[in-house]
């Protein structure tokens, strides 16, 4: 929750990703006391809800009708107040067959129209415990045919690419449907709080679009019952509500988790009120067994929306829901591989580098430009380099005080007031660790930030802490001592410090051994070091094969994508064959698109299994961001070595095998 969040801030290890979340930092009051005093008044209101009997409030709306029935005698032993005279009467004597039958059959018909007391009504059933439920809410025959449209507008709305433009339209969409006066997409964040994302209203109301919200105003036991309920209904802020009754003339309390007529909380009925409303429908959006946000429509006078014209958006919300995650998912994907594309772009230089330091901080690709940040603090080999907006100050004295441990902040006083009286004017601090005392420290100044909250959070817009606020009204609140939130950063932080490590041993090894033993582009073994290997493995005369890998028409991609996407098409295919061979293989790019497994001790049979794995795995589309896809074959010679030749003659007998496979049809395997 908002609270913890603030709490805990400065804490988090870089193997946790703040993600999407950009506000998540609660206000720095003028003094400790004001701050205290909302933070104890956010966690006040968060326990109060948690134990409020949202499930069981002992009554429903008052425009709907509730009986519970006997599974067994089908006697109703339960109704609501304003259908008392029914309690004791058998289902039969309701006058509905259709009703009767579902009770009898457990079946959930949704909805059934009934006819009871010379009124015609939706009946909605539904089993629970020994009971079941009928529900019945007044037929609404103005918007009968509304659902109809519902159909059309996913099909419009399906075909939308973009999120923002999904949102927006989405939100408009449902307002032409329902003719509410606001229709409003919300956004959770992970910490609880939420942010109006897309608003469609009336023009003579004040906008919401872009408020946050904090957590309590929708709290987690609310969430919970919209992910099973994936509908809610109130009709009228003004409705106390209608009791239940039991058969033995007590009170009676069902669990009405998925009721459609539950009463309302008092609380949330005033925070609508509060807000100009007097009717709300809203619509869950789930994904991955969480709440990630809601559509909710509200109407300044009292409107009821019908079943099935309910249900229909139901289903128009998770589409919508579906949508938005998929688009994500591949931003997501691209970013991805755009990242990764930017650190090859970076690293494989290093390997060659007689300057890893000036390599890193003052190249054409920087680790600056990976990881946005004012200035950068790195030790590589115990040699301290700066680059950009750094304090004055004692660089090794800062590095030493980081620590091993992967850190980030966006409050540095905060969370480390050491390391704050050592980078005087540095608020946000990322620290990459490399190993042996080497790392890499991004800084990040200060930054005045400003959220706009839906309603004055303060004490003064709330009758007492535990009050919904008094006002909606967007309200502006001031945030410094922080830098930016690292977000995405951290994450990205976390894999260039790994493929860094990785980098740092290799070219270590290679320096040790005074060879240059690493393909630069791919990272993989070269043609020296394989044929090393190769001969070793010739004097062994051990059980070992050799798979000769060149890619198929592989001057296309160069002719028509250019060089430098071939490069990254190269270099995806090296990791794609890294990765699909075992650990003790030697896989090794000779030059241009040919690659050499040396397979240890495997015999043809297994190095035939081993080439038709790494064939699937070539033949899989390579994608990069704002780059067409692009689909390479490849063709495989396999050969068992012959201690009875050299190494070289080896390596020819298995590219012969390969313009064999070539041959054949290319993308496929030959011995």
């Amino acid at each position: 929750m908002l609270t913890a969040a603030y709490m805990q801030r400065g804490t988090r290890s870089q193997g946790v990703s703040s993600g999407s979340q950009p506000w998540y930092i609660w206000n720095r009051m003028p003094d400790d006391a004001a701050l205290e005093f909302h933070l104890t008044s956010e966690q006040l209101r968060l326990a109060e809800c948690s134990v409020e009997a949202i499930r069981t409030p002992g009554r429903i709306q008052s425009h709907g009708i509730l009986l519970g029935v006997d599974a067994i005698s089908g006697v109703v032993n339960v109704a609501s107040e304003n259908a008392g005279s029914l309690l004791g009467r058998h289902i039969a004597d309701l006058g509905s067959p259709t009703v009767e039958w579902a009770v009898a059959s457990g079946a959930h018909i949704d909805p059934v129209r009934v006819e009871l007391a010379g009124r015609s009504y939706d009946a909605i059933t539904h089993p629970l415990g020994d009971r079941a439920i009928i529900e019945l809410e007044p037929e609404i025959t103005s918007m009968e045919y509304a659902r109809t449209s519902v159909v059309g507008a996913i099909q419009r709305l399906s075909q939308l690419a973009d999120v923002d433009e999904i949102r927006r339209r989405t939100v408009e969409t449902v307002r032409e449907i329902t003719g509410y006066d606001r229709v409003m997409m919300y956004h959770f964040f992970e910490d609880g709080h939420g942010e109006v994302a897309a608003e469609a209203s009336a023009p003579e109301m004040e906008e919401y679009a872009g408020l946050h919200f904090p957590a309590s105003d929708i709290p987690a036991q609310a969430r919970a019952l919209y992910l099973t309920k994936l509908s809610r209904a109130i009709v009228s802020t003004s409705d106390p509500g209608t009791p239940l009754l039991a058969l033995d003339g007590d009170a009676a309390e069902l669990d009405l988790g998925q009721a459609e007529l539950r009463a309302v909380s008092p609380h949330h009925l005033e925070f609508m009120r509060n807000m100009g409303q007097a009717t709300t429908v809203s619509l869950s959006m789930i994904s991955e067994g969480r709440l990630i946000g809601m559509i909710t429509c509200a109407h300044r006078t009292e409107r009821r929306m019908p079943i099935l014209l309910r249900r229909a958006l139901e289903v128009l919300a998770t589409q919508v829901t579906l949508q938005i995650v998929a688009l994500q998912s591949i931003q997501r994907l691209s970013r991805t591989l755009l990242m990764r594309e930017r650190r090859v772009a970076l690293l494989a230089p290093l390997t060659a580098s007689g300057d890893v330091l000036a390599t890193l901080l003052d190249g054409r690709d920087t680790v600056r430009g990976l990881i946005p940040a004012e200035g950068v603090i790195a030790r590589v080999g115990g040699v301290v380099r700066v680059a950009g907006d750094v304090p004055a100050g004692d660089r090794r004295a800062v590095v030493d005080a980081a620590g091993d441990e992967a850190f980030a902040t966006e409050a540095l006083a905060t969370a480390r007031p050491d390391l704050a009286a050592l980078l005087p004017g540095v608020a946000g601090l990322l620290v990459v660790p490399l190993g042996d005392g080497d790392r890499l420290l991004f800084l990040r100044r200060e930054a005045a930030q400003v959220v706009r909250w839906l309603g004055d959070l303060g004490p003064d817009n709330r009758p007492d802490p535990l009050s919904p606020r008094r006002s909606f009204s967007a309200w502006q609140q001031s945030v410094s001592g922080t830098s930016l939130p690292w977000g995405e950063a951290e994450s990205d932080a976390a894999e260039l410090g790994r493929e860094l490590r990785d980098v740092l041993a290799r070219r270590a090894e290679s320096r040790l051994a005074g060879l240059a033993l690493i393909d630069p582009l791919t990272g993989l073994h070269n043609r020296r070091h394989l044929l090393d290997r190769l001969e070793a493995a010739v004097a062994d005369a051990g059980r070992d094969a050799l798979l000769f890998v060149d890619l198929d028409r592989f001057k296309n991609v160069n002719d028509t994508y250019g060089h430098e996407f071939g490069d990254v098409v190269l270099t995806e295919i090296a990791r794609r064959l890294r990765d699909g061979s075992r650990p003790d293989d030697i896989v090794a790019r000779l030059g241009g698109d040919e690659f050499v497994l040396l397979c240890r001790g495997a015999g043809v049979e297994e190095a035939t299994a081993i080439a038709e794995r790494l064939l699937a795995s070539v033949a899989e589309p390579v994608t990069a961001p704002g780059r067409p896809t692009v689909t390479v074959t490849g063709s495989v010679g396999i050969a068992a070595i012959d201690p009875d030749r050299s190494a070289a003659e080896n390596l020819d007998r298995a590219d012969a095998a390969m313009y064999r496979a070539k041959d054949a049809g290319r993308n496929r395997a030959s011995d």
